[in-house]
């Protein structure tokens, strides 16, 4: 859950701390954290995370998703160079580990 990787989070408020820094997320990396995290151990690929965040096909727009996730990483990960929590599947997408 997100609550592994961050010290609290309000869902409501669209909020999260990590490590008691409160960091700030724009709309859709908080909703793409949300997602992955409450979807843990589940890949998706680059498609179906633009058009669950999104609500569009992604007609050539997938480079968005690897954007917000490097944004995401920044704000969440140790060391973004070996991600901990949101992790790469080569050639597939992307899921959030636990």
């Amino acid at each position: 859950s997100l609550r592994s990787v961050v010290s609290a989070y309000d869902k409501t408020a669209r909020r999260v701390w990590v490590n008691d820094e409160e960091k700030q997320f724009t709309t859709k990396e908080f909703d793409l954290l949300t997602f992955l995290a409450e979807n843990p151990n589940h890949v998706f690929t680059k498609e179906e995370l633009f058009r669950e965040i999104w609500d569009m096909e992604s007609v050539g727009d997938i480079a968005t998703v690897t954007v917000h996730i490097k944004k995401i990483r920044e704000k969440i990960e140790m060391n973004t160079n070996k991600p901990q929590y949101i992790e790469t599947i080569w050639g597939v997408g992307y899921r959030f580990k636990l």
